[in-house]
């Protein structure tokens, strides 16, 4: 069965005998139309599932009203929460959202910067690759139209960013660590090319520094693949000092629960022998057993957030733009795995 083709504007106004402009004018309730006239022609376009061509209407007026959004990783649990924010907040300012995921890959992400100018969205929001060694392509794209950062981001790129406090967030799970009596607290880290997991450190760092506790190597631990199965290697290394850690606090979720799971499999009591804390307040934090403390990131807000600053620049492109970094609040939510009666 052959498709039928697209009914054009073209094809509206030769069974109307109006001018294509006029029918035009009509489909977008132009004051000069008579009302008899925007009658007749919405009826026919409902009657013929009209539907506009915005590539041609956005060549026109030069706005699409679309945002691109490219993510790393599109699975990860926190992205989800910030893709929903931004979903949300674009479609109660009337915009649509084409979302690409560059798998953390730097070749990816900019072929996916490219494709989204190709389609002439009115602007990005990039949350960058892990494995992003350069960023002259996401400049370039900057040059041309607003991009905002979130979550995943670089000093490296003057544009407005959407962050949370990773620093003040680690050097409060940490500190929580030290107020409920644990003095070797180790960390499972991301290798030194993130920038988030950077930031953590530095707020472990802080935190050992201010309450005088000694920092040892031997218990800083980084893996290029935080994950759960990475997490429970660097478990098992840990426990298997000579001189093993009372707490982990690691820069994931997934780590931290990999981290449970080997000590469960030894039988190691958490939080009495060793408490662990984790980041980002994943659904798994509470099926895992005893339930994750771990640090809560609002990602729905972050999204909104970063919707927000991002169409301020598209609705108002001859205003200087004002580059800030927003920082949105976090929380620690204590649980089983670090609460002590």
């Amino acid at each position: 069965m052959s498709k039928q083709r697209n009914i054009t504007l073209k094809d509206l106004a030769k069974e109307l005998n109006l001018s294509i402009s006029t029918v035009s004018r009509a489909l977008n309730q132009h004051p000069d139309i008579k009302p008899s006239t925007v009658e007749r022609v919405t009826t026919l376009a409902k009657q013929r599932h009209y539907s506009p061509n915005l590539f041609a209407k956005s060549f026109r007026s030069r706005k699409t009203n679309i945002l691109g959004v490219i993510v790393p990783n599109i699975a990860h649990y926190f992205t989800s929460t910030i893709l929903k924010g931004i979903l949300e907040k674009a479609e109660e300012k009337g915009y649509r959202v084409i979302i690409s995921e560059s798998k953390n890959n730097e070749v990816k992400q900019t072929e996916m910067l490219q494709t989204m100018t190709q389609f002439g969205v009115d602007g990005v929001l990039l949350a960058l690759a892990r494995k992003t060694t350069s960023v002259t392509d996401v400049l370039q794209i900057l040059n041309r139209i607003p991009l905002v950062m979130f979550d995943k981001v670089s000093d490296k790129i003057p544009c407005t960013q959407i962050v949370i406090d990773d620093k003040e967030a680690a050097f409060n799970a940490v500190e929580h660590l030290i107020n409920i009596g644990k003095k070797r607290i180790a960390i499972i880290k991301e290798t030194e090319n993130s920038f988030n997991s950077e930031k953590r450190f530095a707020g472990y760092l802080k935190a050992l520094k201010e309450h005088n506790l000694p920092i040892d190597e031997k218990i800083i631990l980084s893996t290029e693949d935080i994950s759960l199965t990475n997490g429970r290697r660097l478990t098992n290394i840990l426990i298997s000092m000579k001189n093993p850690p009372d707490a982990i606090f690691a820069i994931t979720d997934n780590a931290a629960i990999g981290a449970i799971k080997a000590l469960n499999k030894f039988k190691i009591k958490i939080p009495e022998q060793i408490a662990v804390v984790g980041f980002s307040n994943s659904m798994n934090s509470t099926i895992i057993q005893p339930a994750l403390s771990t640090v809560d990131q609002p990602g729905n807000k972050i999204g909104k957030t970063a919707v927000k600053y991002l169409i301020q620049e598209i609705e108002k492109p001859n205003e200087d733009v004002s580059i800030k970094t927003v920082k949105i609040k976090t929380s620690l939510i204590i649980r089983d795995s670090s609460f002590t009666a």
